[in-house]
């Protein structure tokens, strides 16, 4: 099997959900086949939550019932994506002191929900590889096993671990990173506040202080924490692929996720997945995209798989509404649109007792669950997603891209800036500005090949390696047009500041330097003007001083009156903007429009607001997504394209008559 594509083994678009038949009688197994085949279901996630059932004590193991449900899944022709279930240790575990996770406070966490560990536990990670080995020796083999699952969205509950096996685990780490404590007490600029280090016992990590936590050490217990939950993943792997090197693995990542830096994650997996729950209260489908987007964006050609969604209703939100009918079936096709392979639920038969009970399902509690409104809709998308086949191994192709990187966010949000960051609210303008035009967009990091992008945009890229900047100066020299937003090149990898002047190692690139940030205050704004453009700025400003740049717009009132605000330095063949203010999104559109044009970045089509279009190409083949967000019909002027929507076989002609909510997926000619 050829694991660069989850598709070699199945020839299909994955459909299913996350399977959870230990919860239920055997008897109830057989009719879970049924109705799977009757929804069209062919893949599905074994095994995550099992840990207690496989080992129910510590000198014991029981898989029988899991040969019983491996059988029984690959008589019925249904692909499993089978978990080491190590995502959530046994009960009998507790006994051993350095399992449970402390937090920050010092409060030991207990058992009785999960992900209770300590990602740095030397008992869990015995236990782990033990029975890692056992599941991948046993079913290494087994014709129905088509990929395997790593665990279960690491960290999502607990990540920041403060126990003693996390200290012991952080000097080691430490010594790794730095050998010496000469070079620790360099980076972290322990002379501040009498914290130089003289032994490495006395190393601790960044617990509760009377005022702020030494920066750097913080950042790095952030570092060192990604690459603890990563330490298990890497061991599952070595596992996993030593028993089947030709079968992927996955795990089930969470989009923006703080804790864990998933471009690092995505290196160790053969295909990424996602679990997507956007409010419908809350722009979903926006939400939904950037997900998409950053899912499809970590591992760059290659599909991607989303792993969980609902099809009616959480049950963790203050108000759980369900979604509209019709929206499970639209934001369904929207994954596929933006990259996906695979449509997955969580999950696929209600529980009926535990913490998760009123989450909504593919199959709901019913007397009849075939006939409910909810499996109806299930099984019509599976029809669907059959019809979808041609789209599979095919790619989303960008000449856009936003800049992400993870330790800019740990750094940029600890406290004692000059004024409070969010670097989300950074960086999620800039991706509805992409959104709404339907123009494609990646995320990618300062160590990303640039070179087949015409535009980057860098939001608040506050910590910056003088290594990464080289690259993205290369970026620009060589042709490419660079964006980069207020509060960028400040600090380098250690927390420190770039010393000659903000920003920093930025500053050759950009053609400034910055003398002094003017922060504003919550309801402040400044008008910017930009030609015969007003503009608006809030939240920062800054007094720029040009060197080489010229500038694009100007304050125009207050103590920056007539100084820079939006600058352009042309550099090479290639061009830098700078924006040294937080434009709202009408003037950011206004700048970001400009620049769309002058670089030729468009739509496939035009289209009203509301309608989303994209384009998936590959192996000779182009297909056109169009879906309709809007509560009305909408027309869609098709201009010179021409093909077949594969969902209801009808020839497109000059125009797509798309209902509310509804989705076409031509293949064009």
């Amino acid at each position: 099997m050829n694991k660069n594509t989850i598709l070699a083994k199945t020839g299909q678009i994955l459909y299913g959900g996350d399977y959870n038949p230990e919860q239920w009688p055997e008897s109830v197994w057989k009719e879970d086949m049924r109705l799977m085949r009757l929804a069209g279901v062919n893949f599905v996630s074994i095994g995550i939550f099992s840990w207690a059932k496989l080992q129910p004590t510590e000198k014991t193991f029981d898989f029988g019932w899991l040969d019983r449900l491996m059988y029984l899944l690959g008589e019925n022709g249904i692909w499993a994506d089978l978990a080491t279930a190590t995502a959530s240790p046994p009960p009998w575990m507790s006994r051993y002191p350095d399992l449970l996770a402390v937090d920050v406070d010092g409060h030991v966490y207990s058992h009785g929900s999960r992900q209770h560990f300590s990602p740095s536990s030397p008992t869990y990670l015995r236990f782990a590889e033990a029975l890692v080995k056992k599941i991948a020796a046993r079913y290494a083999k087994h014709p129905a096993l088509a990929a395997w699952h790593l665990n279960n969205e690491y960290a999502c509950h607990m990540n920041m671990c403060y126990g003693e096996a996390s200290a012991k685990a952080f000097r080691l780490w430490l010594k790794e990173r730095y050998h010496t404590l000469d070079a620790l007490n360099a980076a972290w600029g322990t002379a501040f506040w009498s914290q130089h280090y003289s032994a490495w016992e006395d190393v601790q990590p960044p617990r509760k202080t009377p005022m702020f936590s030494n920066p750097a050490q913080t950042l790095d217990f952030h570092r060192f924490t990604n690459a603890a939950f990563l330490k298990i993943a890497k061991m599952e792997c070595a596992i996993l692929r030593k028993a089947t090197p030709d079968l992927p693995i996955t795990t089930n990542l969470m989009s923006f996720f703080k804790p864990l830096d998933y471009f690092e994650w995505a290196k160790e997996l053969d295909f990424v997945s996602w679990d997507s729950y956007p409010d419908p209260l809350d722009y979903g489908e926006l939400i939904g995209a950037r997900g998409h987007d950053l899912t499809r964006s970590l591992k760059p050609g290659r599909p991607f798989v989303l792993m969980e969604q609902v099809t009616s209703h959480v049950n963790w939100r203050p108000v759980n509404v369900a979604k509209p009918v019709g929206t499970m079936r639209l934001w369904s096709h929207q994954s596929v649109a933006r990259g996906a392979d695979g449509v997955m639920f969580f999950q696929w038969r209600q529980a009926a007792s535990g913490a998760e009970k009123y989450h909504g399902s593919m199959v709901p509690h019913s007397p009849d669950p075939e006939k409910t409104r909810v499996f109806q809709e299930v099984r019509e998308l599976g029809a669907e997603l059959k019809k979808l086949e041609p789209v599979a191994g095919t790619l989303v192709r960008s000449r856009a891209a936003i800049v992400v990187d993870w330790e800019t966010w740990w750094a940029l949000e600890l406290p004692s800036k000059p004024t409070e960051f969010n670097y989300l609210a950074a960086i999620e303008p800039v991706h509805r500005y992409f959104y709404e035009r339907n123009i494609a967009v990646d995320f990618v990091t300062p160590q990303s090949d640039l070179s087949g992008y015409s535009l980057v945009v860098a939001p608040t890229l506050y910590l910056l390696r003088g290594k990464d900047a080289k690259h993205l100066d290369r970026y620009v020299r060589e042709g490419g047009t660079f964006l980069a937003t207020c509060f960028s090149g400040i600090v380098d990898e250690n927390e420190r500041i770039v010393p000659g002047g903000y920003p920093g190692h930025l500053r050759e690139t950009l053609g400034l330097w910055i003398e002094e940030w003017w922060p504003l205050g919550p309801s402040e704004t400044r008008k910017v003007r930009l030609g015969a453009k007003a503009l608006s700025g809030s939240r920062w400003s800054e007094v720029i001083h040009l060197k080489g740049a010229k500038a694009l717009a100007t304050f125009e009132e207050g103590y920056l009156k007539g100084k820079p605000a939006v600058t352009r330095h042309a550099l090479g063949k290639g061009q830098a903007f700078y924006v040294g203010t937080v434009l709202d999104d009408s003037s950011l559109g206004v700048l970001l429009d400009d620049l769309s044009r002058g670089l030729k970045l468009a739509a496939p089509i035009k289209a009203p607001k509301g309608v989303e279009v994209t384009l998936r190409e590959g192996g000779g083949k182009r297909f056109l997504f169009l879906l309709n967000h809007n509560g009305k019909a909408v027309r869609l002027p098709l201009g010179r394209l021409k093909g077949t929507d594969l969902i209801s076989g009808r020839k497109s002609g000059k125009a797509v008559l798309l209902k509310a909510s509804d989705v076409a997926v031509i293949e064009l000619e």
